[in-house]
């Protein structure tokens, strides 16, 4: 399949442009933007540009509100919450890391609980944007129903992705990933080029093993690690739905489809001043860490794949399927 390569920047006003098409406002649909493009750039497509058509058509239909702005309710010193409004989450998000970072540097920890709100895409970036300002962050949040319990055969848990970072030198670590063999949008991606997935992703509709990406949307996810791997997924299914007092993944809307009820999803982001917390000791320590890893053969800190993409999406632009590219110029040009 023919491809497209475009500049970070070029990417950034086109999906802009496609969102503000889409009912998005300016603002909202830049914030929106900038997120799935910084996806794209870290490799991770699943939730970058394969992820325009399903925005724009949740916009227009009302599904998601494309102009909510999100609101705080104060909780207690370290904790809040933020009401999405059932909008695109980019905006709560943003809206949560500009709050936490001055509550951690006054109380050493905070948390905030974001509810009705919306696929919130790649984990870790939330959590590395405040490793850099020196926290230990986690994030948790739940996906629409996709996987069945271990030893079950009926979609009851969303792919549930977690992730942490940590402060390490000029890169933060970044450990991200969802609860399934691999996340939802890898399939949905692979649908959109038309390409097989590996054996062991999906089971499809019957329970047995696919390697075709529609009949796995419609059928359910593997869990990682099996019971291990769901177990998992039920404790972010807690700390994000439960904690946020979001919807379950059983009652969630669909993140695919154009129409139908908002999501009503929920993220919690905790963050920690790791120098206070470890009597300044955390960074000598990491390094430490870093070192053993350096001695073993095979071994190193997980993330640097990440920083390679986006260093070559930098200086040598995005690709894009041209089938894909065509769809999301023409919702740009309306």
């Amino acid at each position: 399949m023919s491809v497209i390569t475009i500049t970070i920047d070029q990417a950034v006003e086109c999906c802009c442009a496609a969102l503000k098409n889409s009912g998005t406002p300016e603002d909202n649909a830049r914030i929106t933007a900038q997120a799935l493009v910084r996806a794209e750039s870290d490799g991770q497509k699943g939730h970058g540009f394969a992820r325009v058509p399903s925005y724009a058509a949740q916009a227009r239909s009302g599904k998601v509100r494309g102009g909510a702005k999100p609101e705080i309710i104060d909780v207690k010193p370290g904790l809040f919450r933020i009401d999405a409004g059932f909008g695109f989450a980019y905006p709560a998000i943003s809206l949560a890391l500009s709050e936490l970072a001055p509550r951690v540097r006054k109380f050493g920890i905070a948390a905030a609980a974001i509810y009705q709100s919306h696929h919130f895409g790649v984990a870790g970036h939330p959590c590395e944007d405040l490793a850099r300002q020196g926290f230990v962050a986690f994030i948790y949040g739940n996906t629409p129903k996709a996987m069945a319990p271990f030893g079950a055969s009926q979609k009851v848990l969303g792919t549930n992705p977690i992730a942490f970072a940590a402060p390490f030198e000029q890169d933060p670590l970044v450990i991200d990933f969802a609860l399934s063999v691999v996340a939802r949008g890898k399939i949905m991606a692979a649908k959109q080029g038309g390409t097989p997935i590996p054996e062991g992703w999906a089971l499809g509709p019957d329970g047995a093993p696919t390697c075709d990406p529609a009949t796995a949307l419609a059928g359910s996810m593997v869990p990682i690690g099996g019971a291990k791997g769901a177990a998992l997924a039920l404790m972010v299914e807690i700390m994000s739905a439960c904690l946020a007092g979001a919807a379950l993944g059983t009652e969630a809307g669909s993140l695919l489809e154009g129409e139908g009820d908002s999501p009503n999803l929920g993220q919690v982001i905790l963050a920690i001043d790791a120098s206070s917390l470890s009597a300044g000791n955390f960074a000598g320590r990491i390094r430490d860490l870093a070192a053993v890893y350096e001695t073993l053969e095979g071994a190193r800190f997980p993330g640097l794949k990440r920083l390679e993409n986006r260093a070559k999406a930098r200086t040598d632009g995005l690709q894009i399927a041209e089938p894909l590219m065509a769809e999301i110029n023409q919702l740009a040009q309306g």
